[in-house]
């Protein structure tokens, strides 16, 4: 078993050998890569934890019954590396607090976790302005088909660059549509404005007052559709959002709209969209998630010009894994500690608990946020 000590190092100990008390509290995490973190320190993580006596601790890859037995007694759980499931959590009898360093919480049974009385926590409000930034990166180069122009110069045809942009409208003035409405598209709202963009969104989960405050208009999703000259996808990865947009959905879009994707890949039917992208029923695509990361040597976006795809990295900068894993370390320092988690996904949870409610809960914090 590897343990992580106050100082944030990983070490291999042998637990029936080590003299002296134990911490008082103890979190497992699957071993393995989360972004950057993959057996090497927990600094950041440390620097909430340490004043609590905790530690952490590393599972080994295994079976859910593998994870189960090194874990069964560990103090809470930092989610990583793989799916959290509910014989995993089933099994795990101490455990207070499950913690992710991300957004998205698909990778975790939050209805087990539920059923349980166990808190799950995300990162709703850490790295937003990244991934908004990169949101508007693929709007703008989709909208000036940047990659093409660039492969244009490349290939000496020069020439071609000015004729296929005088085809295509300005921007200033175009609608753009906001599937969802949680941190990253109001963020991107912010940054379209300028630009000259007219703004409408799509979220049944927010108020319309909301949207309005913010100088959008809230539209329902068939108009949103039919209007949007570019269309920005940002809901969660949550049940009622698996393939929110399938087939029915791109056909009413216009032939010129675009297609922006930064949430999450599942949101999106891609076997249609790969169909409306090939048939012409839309112009064209910036993708930062695909349904399979990475995609196989033979899915068909890989070989579209009219496509911009990166690799799930639009909150990645140099403040992303320091502020997510700070992040980590605090919610479960707070938790430990007998205090209520500042993000947590399922709060009909926290009444139940002997939890301390130290803040007040803004209704904007969860899942579609």
């Amino acid at each position: 078993m590897t343990t992580c000590f106050g100082d944030g190092v990983i070490q291999d100990i042998d637990l029936a050998a080590t003299e002296g008390p134990l911490p008082k509290f103890r979190i497992a995490t699957p071993t393995g890569a989360s972004f950057t973190v993959a057996r090497g320190e927990y600094g950041y993580e440390m620097e909430a934890l340490t004043p609590i006596d905790a530690e952490i601790f590393e599972v080994p890859p295994g079976s859910e019954d593998e994870f189960v037995a090194t874990a069964r007694d560990a103090d809470a759980v930092y989610a990583k590396g793989r799916r959290i499931t509910k014989r995993m959590i089933d099994g795990i009898e101490r455990c207070k607090i499950i913690a992710l360093g991300s957004v998205g919480v698909d990778s975790v049974d939050v209805d087990a976790a539920t059923e349980k009385g166990i808190p799950v926590t995300n990162c709703p409000d850490t790295f937003i302005d990244e991934v908004a930034d990169h949101a508007m990166t693929l709007i703008l180069a989709s909208f000036r088909r940047l990659i093409v122009q660039d492969k244009l110069v490349r290939d000496g045809r020069w020439a071609e660059g000015r004729p296929m942009l005088s085809k295509i409208p300005r921007l200033m003035g175009l609608t753009l549509g906001l599937v969802s409405f949680g941190h990253v598209a109001r963020a991107v709202a912010a940054r379209a404005k300028p630009f000259g963009l007219h703004i409408i969104a799509y979220d049944p989960f927010i108020e319309e007052l909301v949207m309005i405050g913010h100088g959008v208009e809230p539209v329902s999703l068939p108009e949103l559709l039919q209007r949007s000259d570019i269309i920005s996808m940002h809901a969660p990865a949550t049940e009622s959002a698996n393939r929110l947009l399938r087939e029915e959905h791109f056909r009413q879009m216009k032939k010129t709209a675009l297609y922006i994707s930064t949430g999450r890949g599942p949101t999106t039917d891609e076997a249609a969209l790969i169909k409306a992208l090939d048939e012409g029923w839309i112009a064209g695509a910036g993708l930062d998630v695909l349904e399979q990361e990475p995609p196989g040597g033979n899915n068909p976006l890989l070989r579209m010009n009219n496509v911009i795809l990166t690799a799930h990295v639009a909150s990645a900068s140099a403040r992303f894994d320091p502020a997510r894993r700070r992040r980590v370390g605090l919610e479960l320092s707070l938790v430990l500690g007998g205090k209520w988690p500042m993000s947590c996904v399922n709060p009909s949870v926290l009444a139940k608990t002997d939890l301390r409610r130290w803040q007040p809960v803004s209704m904007e914090r969860g899942p579609n946020s």
